[in-house]
């Protein structure tokens, strides 16, 4: 796809537009260019352009320029335990977060930052004479759906919130309490969605994608009917069946569609395919803040996600990995795994002595980069580990399971993430900046979440239901890959090898293609047969068949993706999910060489509401402390 909008950028305060310019050239404009926020109603280009002020939020702005993966990898993924972490990031492994998490606080901020433009844009959309109904019936959609977002993320995250209505924000309301109910909270949620899909089309405006459409709307309004659902257990019947209908239509458009291989999601020639209904891109930073000759934003994002996420050995810092539990979760044949990782070079009989299947294609190696992960000697060998006089450990740290760079952590990297560029230190001058996709929602979204519906609505033997997962489970295995060519994936590959000096080519790709049909077992039979047998403790499945089923696919498919533990919540499916694959564990003496993950807390589901910040609570006294914290925010 061309026109593509990657990142939204708007400098000064506030929902502020510019009266007169160059609509290729307006993020040029210096600050002192910037008029009052009346002036962008004075026309219906202006009213568009001021959307970008809300937009700016979705990225990376000053307000919080960690947004896009802090606080979103932290309560999206890290309590999942699928996703892991060192430093002053475990407390989102073991659930010891508390008020005073520097991360929740932004987070909060950045969403009502974000609430508070919207709210202000609307209140004057609603009386701009000088815009036309067609401009308005766009903006009006756009601006809805951008506040349903980030009030979707403050709820999912946080439990009952304020909701800021239209000519609102922390200024002039300084102090509103939460909702008073979950109905109340979701159904405010829902009309800004349902509203939003009335206003907008499948295709974006000016086919500049990046921007809300109706696609994103329904998604996220079956997203807060599910929501709803799970808040609101006396009306779950009525939401699943508006859910569902959301998600049905997305089907039924033929708007979007699953990529032929799950790998190419996370390529530079990936992005914006037709499995993409709304995410983050983070672009190289060529183009800093600039509309392109084909009406693109190039914004580079500042966070350089690789390094987050990259193995340390290799330049990066090590603040996303994966686990073991997750990695053996695959059954053979699923392409999955191997296109969202790469691992340490474990030894092949620690790997068989816990039943672990290995993968030429990523152990010890990233293929999408062709470099080997450790410590490597002066001709580029991977140097295996000893001990040297001194008896201290030397050579790689990644050929044992847990990785150790002060503490322990799965061996293994996120290749979804750590995938476009290299984290070595030559890459600082030539290739600091990673092309990256973040994903809201994918078209699998969409249907494993219409799953879910289909089995609540008809029954845990739904036809549609099992469809929708055995269609995820088709591409899962590589048959949508069959004669398909897949060469413009190898340009920006081969453009990074030369970039960084290396004399290498890429002319096939490297994950997930087949050549002939395989047999995909049967999804039911083998969900069965997972739901009824114990875990290594002895522990059982507490979930249907079909909650088993449909979330061990959210596993597989959002590993390192913020839509994972929230689906996993509102499914009611996270504390089955971590007492079965993360039983409580001391580890054993040698963590090095033991792959499964060292759990020694109780799983408290109270938790999964994240603590109101402190600082919230100081300015706004109103708000009251979620239960699972009352009382302890003075304490820590």
């Amino acid at each position: 796809m061309k026109n593509i909008i990657k990142y939204f950028a708007l400098a000064g305060l506030g929902c502020v537009a510019f009266s007169s310019c160059d609509n290729d050239k307006f993020l040029d404009v210096p600050k002192y260019d910037i008029l009052d926020i009346e002036s962008q109603f004075e026309s219906d280009d202006n009213a568009r352009l001021g959307l970008n002020g809300i937009y700016a939020y979705n990225n990376v702005s000053k307000q919080d320029d960690s947004w896009g993966f802090k606080p979103q990898l932290f309560t999206g993924s890290h309590p999942t335990m699928d996703t892991q972490c060192t430093g002053w990031d475990v407390k989102f492994l073991d659930q010891t977060w508390d008020a005073n998490v520097g991360e929740l606080g932004q987070g909060w901020s950045h969403a009502y930052a974000a609430i508070a433009r919207a709210n202000l844009y609307l209140a004057g959309l609603e009386n701009a004479e000088k815009v036309t109904p067609e401009a308005k019936k766009l903006c009006e959609g756009e601006a809805r759906a951008l506040r349903g977002y980030f009030y979707t993320w403050l709820a999912t995250t946080f439990g009952r919130v304020p909701m800021l209505a239209t000519g609102e924000d922390f200024n002039n309301t300084p102090v509103k309490a939460a909702a008073e109910t979950y109905e109340e909270m979701w159904d405010f949620i829902i009309e800004d969605f349902s509203k939003a899909a009335e206003l907008l089309d499948w295709t974006p405006y000016n086919n500049q994608y990046g921007r809300c459409t109706k696609g994103m709307a329904k998604a996220y309004l079956a997203d807060a009917y599910m929501w709803k659902a799970f808040r609101c257990p006396d009306q779950a019947a009525d939401c699943y069946a508006k859910a569902k209908q959301a998600l049905k239509d997305i089907i039924d458009s033929n708007t979007y569609e699953l990529s032929s291989n799950f790998a190419t999601n996370w390529d530079p020639a990936g992005f914006w395919n037709k499995e993409c209904i709304w995410a983050m891109c983070s672009d190289e930073g060529n183009e800093w803040s600039s509309w392109g000759s084909d009406r693109t934003i190039t914004f580079c994002n500042p966070n350089m996600f690789k390094w987050f996420c990259a193995c340390p050995e290799n330049g990066g810092w090590g603040a996303e990995y994966l686990s073991w539990e997750w990695y053996a979760c695959y059954e053979p044949g699923d392409t999955r795994r191997d296109a969202s990782c790469a691992t340490g070079a474990i030894p092949e009989d620690k790997l068989a002595e816990y039943g672990i299947q290995k993968s030429n294609n990523v152990w010890g190696y990233n293929p999408y980069l062709k470099d080997s992960l450790g410590v490597k000697d002066a001709s580029g060998h991977v140097v295996a580990p000893f001990i040297n006089a001194e008896g201290v450990q030397s050579g790689t740290k990644t050929r044992q399971f847990h990785f150790t760079n002060g503490e322990f952590a799965p061996a293994i990297w996120t290749t979804k993430i750590w995938r476009s560029a290299y984290a070595d230190g030559n890459s600082w001058g030539t290739q600091m900046w990673a092309p990256v996709i973040i994903y809201g929602k994918r078209y699998a979204n969409v249907l494993l979440d219409y799953a879910e519906c289909c089995f609540r609505t008809e029954g845990e033997n739904s036809p549609a239901g099992w469809a929708a997962i055995d269609k995820i489970r088709d591409r899962a295995w590589g048959n949508e890959t069959i004669g398909k060519d897949y060469s413009a994936y190898y340009g920006h590959y081969n453009n990074v090898y030369a970039g960084n000096g290396k004399n290498l080519t890429m002319t096939s790709y490297p994950v997930g293609v087949l050549t002939a049909r395989v047999s995909v077992p049967d999804a039911k039979a083998y969900y069965t047969a997972l739901q009824a047998k114990p875990n290594r403790v002895g522990y059982k499945h507490t979930s249907p068949v079909w909650k088993v089923a449909v979330n061990e696919e959210r596993r597989k498919e959002f590993n390192s993706e913020w839509s994972l533990c929230p689906d996993m919540i509102k499914s009611g499916y996270i504390e089955d999910h971590v007492n079965y694959n993360y039983p409580k564990d001391d580890g054993g003496d040698d963590y090095a060489n033991y792959p499964w993950t060292k759990r020694t807390f109780d799983f408290d589901i109270n938790k999964m509401d994240m603590p109101i910040p402190a600082t919230e609570l100081m300015k706004n006294p109103a708000l009251k402390q979620n239960p699972a914290y009352a009382g302890k925010e003075n304490k820590e």
